[in-house]
C-alpha cells in the first residue's frame, strides 16, 4: 500500500461572526503518486479545506478541531517561519483564478525566479536557467522569449501553465489544484489535464484536485471524495464511483450531467435571425500617427440562421470570435461587412431612435451576471427597469403581477427584490440575469457562456429553466459556449467556429457523433469522456 503523504483528520472550521460551520469533521488521505478529486457544489467546503491544508485561511475563519499532517508533521503545530518553508517546497497550490494570483507588473520570469529563490540558494545564472526550463516543462512555446513577458501578454491557458510552473518550482511532494480548469475551453482544459497527468507520472506527484466538473473528475482522478455541507459523504475509487455511487447526493451529481435526449423543434418554423457573410475587423495601429498597418479579423465571413424556437450552439475555443458575433447581433460593435437581419429588418439599418423599442426582441444573458448588474440597484429595480423601458405594452397595474410570475418561474421570491446583487449566490445571480432578460418577452436570447462558472447541479437547473421558457414561449437561443458537454441536452443545431470562421454546422447529435471537419473532431475529442461521445454512442 502506498504511503500517505497528506492526511486531514476530523477538520472543523467555522465563521465565528455568523456562527456558520463551513467544514464539519472532514477526514481525507492522499497517497503517494495519487490524484484525489474532491467534488461538490459551490459552498460545500472544498476550497476552505484546501486553504486549511496550506494554512492560508482568512483571519475571519477559525479552526476548532482536527489536524493536517504532511508526512509526519502536523502543520498546525509549526511556526509561521517553518510553515513558509513548507509552502512551495513540500506542498504547493494552483489557485482558481490565475490572473488574480500573478503580479501584473512583474514578468513571468521574475515571478518564477522569486518562487525558486525563496527556497533554494542558487546562483542567479542557475535560477534564470531554471525558469526557462520550467516554462519549457509546462509547454510554454519559446520559453527563452516568454520568460520576459507579462501575464497580460499570455492566453488563459498559458497563464494557467505559468501557475503550474510556479507551483512546481521547488519540486513539492503535494500539489493542491483548486478548480484549475474553470472557464477554460475544452482544448486548453485537455492540455492542462494532460500536463498535470504527465507531471504526476514524471515527478511522482500527489495531487489533491478540487473541482465541480464531473467530466474532469473522470478524466484525471484515481479516487473521488464527495463533499456536501462541509462533510465528506462518500469516498470511492473513480471507476466505482461513476459505475455505482452509493450516496443519494452522489447519484444526484451524476444525474445532473447533461443527458443525451434529442430536443426537437418545428423545422418548418420561420427564420428569426439570419447572419450573412459577417465580417468584423479591428484595425492594428502603429507609429507616431497611429496609422492602420493591419487588421485583426475577429469574424471573417460568418453565415448562419436561427429559426423561431430553435437553439443554435456556437462553439469554439476562446478567441475564435463567438462573443464578437453575439455583440454584433446586439449592435454593440461595428460591422465591417455583411448583413444581420431579424425577421424582415436589417439590424444595423434600424435608426438609433427606433432601436430601443426593437431591443426588447433580442436580449442577452452574460457570462458573469454580477458584472452586468448595477451594484447600487436592488434586484427589483434591475428587473423592473427593463420592463418599464422595453415592455411598455404591459400596463403599470399589471407589472407587479408580471414580475411575480417571472420570479416564480426562475425560483425567486418577491421578498428578495429589495436585496442587492452581492447578497445572492452565483446561481441565484444567474437566475436574476435570466429573469431580467425574459421579463421583456424577447424572441431571441443570446446566452454568452451562462453556465461556465456554475457547479454541475446549478448548471443543470439553469439549462432546465431555459428549456422550459423555450417550450412554453417559443424563445430562440444563440448559445455561445466552449463546453461541448451541454450540447446534446440543450442545442438543436451546432455551428463550430475557428479563427473567425464557421468550419462546420449541422444537427447537434449528428455533429457530436459524426463530425466531418478535423477541428470539430478535435474539440469533441478534447471534451471529458463522461459527458460526450462515449455517452452519446451508448444512447445512439
Amino acid at each position: 500500500m502506498a504511503e500517505t503523504v497528506l492526511a486531514i483528520q476530523n477538520l472543523k472550521i467555522w465563521h465565528p461572526s455568523s456562527g456558520t460551520v463551513l467544514v464539519d469533521g472532514v477526514s481525507l488521505e492522499l497517497k503517494l503518486g495519487e490524484t484525489l478529486a474532491v467534488v461538490g457544489e459551490s459552498g460545500s467546503g472544498k476550497s476552505v479545506t484546501a486553504l486549511a491544508a496550506m494554512r492560508l485561511l482568512p483571519n475571519a475563519l477559525e479552526i476548532t478541531d482536527g489536524s493536517v499532517t504532511l508526512g509526519t508533521e502536523n502543520i498546525f503545530e509549526l511556526t509561521e517561519n517553518e510553515m513558509n518553508e513548507v509552502r512551495g517546497r513540500r506542498v504547493a497550490m494552483i489557485f482558481q483564478e490565475p490572473q488574480t494570483s500573478l503580479n501584473p507588473v512583474q514578468t513571468v520570469g521574475e515571478q518564477l525566479a522569486e518562487a525558486i529563490s525563496l527556497h533554494r540558494s542558487l546562483p542567479r545564472s542557475e535560477i534564470t536557467k531554471s525558469t526557462v526550463d520550467l516554462l519549457a516543462e509546462v509547454g510554454i512555446p519559446q520559453p527563452e522569449v516568454r520568460v520576459d513577458w507579462y501575464p497580460h501578454q499570455l492566453s488563459g491557458g498559458q497563464v494557467q501553465r505559468i501557475m503550474i510552473a510556479i507551483a512546481l518550482a521547488c519540486d513539492p511532494d503535494v500539489l493542491i489544484a483548486d478548480e484549475p480548469t474553470t472557464a477554460l475551453d475544452v482544448t486548453i482544459q485537455k492540455q492542462v489535464l494532460e500536463l498535470l497527468a504527465k507531471l504526476k507520472r514524471e515527478r511522482n506527484l500527489s495531487i489533491l484536485f478540487i473541482t465541480h466538473d464531473m467530466g474532469v473528475v473522470s478524466a484525471i482522478s484515481d479516487r473521488v471524495a464527495v463533499m456536501r455541507n462541509g462533510e465528506i459523504i462518500e469516498t470511492a475509487e473513480c471507476s466505482n464511483f461513476f459505475a455505482d455511487p452509493q450516496h443519494e447526493y452522489s447519484q444526484h451529481l451524476i444525474k445532473s450531467l447533461p443527458n443525451t435526449q434529442d430536443f426537437l423543434w418545428n423545422e418548418s418554423s420561420k427564420t428569426l435571425l439570419r447572419v450573412n457573410n459577417l465580417h468584423i475587423w479591428f484595425p492594428i495601429k502603429a507609429g507616431f500617427f497611429q496609422r492602420t498597418v493591419a487588421q485583426t479579423k475577429a469574424v471573417d465571413g460568418v453565415t448562419f440562421q436561427i429559426d423561431e424556437g430553435e437553439t443554435l450552439a456556437l462553439v469554439g475555443e476562446s478567441g475564435c470570435g463567438k462573443t464578437t458575433t453575439g455583440r454584433a447581433i446586439l449592435r454593440l460593435c461595428e460591422v465591417t461587412r455583411g448583413q444581420i437581419s431579424f425577421g424582415t429588418k436589417l439590424i444595423h439599418d434600424i435608426p438609433e431612435r427606433s432601436y430601443l423599442h426593437f431591443r426588447k426582441k433580442i436580449q442577452v444573458i452574460f457570462q458573469d451576471p454580477f458584472s452586468s448588474m448595477n451594484p447600487r440597484m436592488t434586484v427589483g429595480d434591475i428587473i423592473h427597469e427593463g420592463v418599464v423601458t422595453l415592455a411598455s405594452e404591459i400596463p403599470p397595474k399589471l407589472r407587479d403581477q408580471h414580475l411575480r410570475r417571472v420570479l416564480d418561474r426562475v425560483g425567486l421570491h418577491m421578498n428578495q427584490l429589495s436585496r442587492y446583487p452581492h447578497e445572492f449566490s452565483g446561481g441565484q445571480r444567474q437566475r436574476i440575469a435570466i429573469a431580467r432578460a425574459l421579463a421583456v418577452r424577447p424572441k431571441l436570447v443570446i446566452c454568452d457562456e451562462p453556465t461556465s462558472a456554475l457547479d454541475v447541479s446549478l448548471r443543470a437547473e439553469v439549462l432546465r429553466l431555459l428549456r422550459d421558457f423555450q417550450e412554453e414561449e417559443g424563445i430562440a437561443y444563440l448559445f455561445i459556449t466552449h463546453d461541448l458537454s451541454l450540447i446534446p441536452s440543450f442545442a438543436h443545431r451546432v455551428a463550430v467556429m475557428k479563427e473567425g470562421r464557421i468550419v462546420e454546422q449541422g444537427a447537434a447529435k449528428s455533429i457530436m457523433l459524426n463530425a466531418e471537419h478535423p477541428y470539430s473532431r478535435e474539440l469533441i475529442a478534447a471534451a471529458p469522456v463522461t459527458s460526450l461521445s462515449s455517452r452519446l454512442a451508448g444512447n445512439a
